[in-house]
């Protein structure tokens, strides 16, 4: 996958992360950083536990929406170390 795809789809993941997890809107550069660490939290999690190869391959909906669980999960798993709802 090339960059410019991995900055669209993590702007994608990442804000739709925050609006499913009812964020406080950080901004473009954290909702960035979200989806793509996003993208490769969903595209492991995909591989391990439904054995999905390639889960992120391209811009296309099957990689934002593998993204957007990650970056929901990510989101989650802050929350709970913080102590925030």
């Amino acid at each position: 996958m090339g960059l410019i795809s991995w900055i669209v789809v993590g702007l994608i993941a990442g804000w739709l992360a925050n609006m499913v997890m009812k964020g406080s809107g950080q901004g473009l550069m954290s909702n960035l950083i979200l989806g793509i660490i996003g993208a490769l939290v969903g595209g492991f999690l995909a591989g391990a536990l439904f054995g999905v190869e390639n889960a992120v391959s391209g811009f296309n909906l099957q990689s934002i929406l593998t993204a957007s669980v990650g970056a929901i999960v990510v989101i989650a798993i802050i929350r709970a170390i913080s102590g925030r709802r």
